[in-house]
């Protein structure tokens, strides 16, 4: 099975146990770069996917609490090459891994290079936010030859005919972001916020993952039956910021 297929294989299968799969963000060497690998093999423990995070100077989808991160972690010198060197070195994990990164730090390091290294180090694909579909052609055939995901987005304002679109051209999973803006405030789940997330899972041949402002239980029982997963973020960076068990708290978003 190729490491897209599993992303999709292993949220499907979770969501077919009763509730959404977890896909819980870290941000790479943050809050502790010596902790990185705990952290890692914490959250592959308790959920389903993990995705980590490249810090960036200027990420422009995320709120406070995870620029907070991305500065703090870019301060202790950490850079996607020593990211792939640590994930490479933590073997046997639980949950397949993504990585999600603005474009110029992927740029940088160089897309074939890029390619190679991440499907060597065990990363099953990637999220690029900043990145368009209609400009994604070479990313997207770099992870092609290794069989990694390019994870597309959509958002409550994507036209019905782009949907279609992303929706077809998505890997792993596609990810629905829940609001307009960034990431870190609460979303309270009203009625056409479901609407839109089954009309994401009526486009999509793939499993639909909600994310931005997912931090509750309640959250997660109200998307159950409306999208396959849910992206933990912002929520999961405080509890690490606190000095709090991660896994512990994501354990607690699921019923029972």
């Amino acid at each position: 099975m190729s490491p897209r297929e599993q992303v999709s294989r292993t949220i499907r299968a979770a969501a077919g146990r009763g509730q959404p799969a977890l896909v819980a963000y870290l941000t790479a060497g943050f809050p502790s770069r010596e902790r990185f690998r705990d952290h890692l093999r914490a959250l592959a423990d308790a959920a389903d996917v993990v995705e980590v995070g490249v810090p960036f100077t200027d990420p422009m989808a995320d709120g406070v609490t995870i620029q907070r991160a991305s500065l703090a972690a870019l301060a202790q010198g950490v850079s996607l090459a020593w990211i792939l060197e640590q994930i490479a070195a933590v073997r046997g994990l639980a949950a397949p891994l993504l990585l999600m990164s603005y474009l110029n730090p992927l740029l940088s390091f160089g897309i074939a290079r890029l390619a190679e290294c991440a499907a060597r180090a065990g990363v099953s694909g990637f999220i690029v936010p900043d990145l368009p579909l209609d400009e994604s052609r070479d990313l997207s055939a770099a992870l092609a030859e290794h069989q990694l995901a390019l994870v597309q987005m959509v958002t409550p304002v994507t036209e019905p005919q782009r949907l279609a679109q992303l929706c077809a051209a998505s890997q792993g999973f596609v990810y629905a972001v829940t609001m307009t803006g960034t990431t870190g405030r609460n979303v309270a789940v009203p009625s056409g916020v479901l609407d839109y997330l089954d009309r994401v899972r009526a486009a999509s041949p793939l499993p639909v993952c909600a994310g931005f402002g997912i931090r509750s239980r309640e959250q997660v029982e109200r998307l159950a039956g409306h999208v396959d997963g849910v992206v933990v973020g912002s929520a999961l960076i405080e509890v690490l910021e606190r000095g709090e068990d991660a896994g512990a708290f994501l354990r607690g978003l699921r019923a029972g």
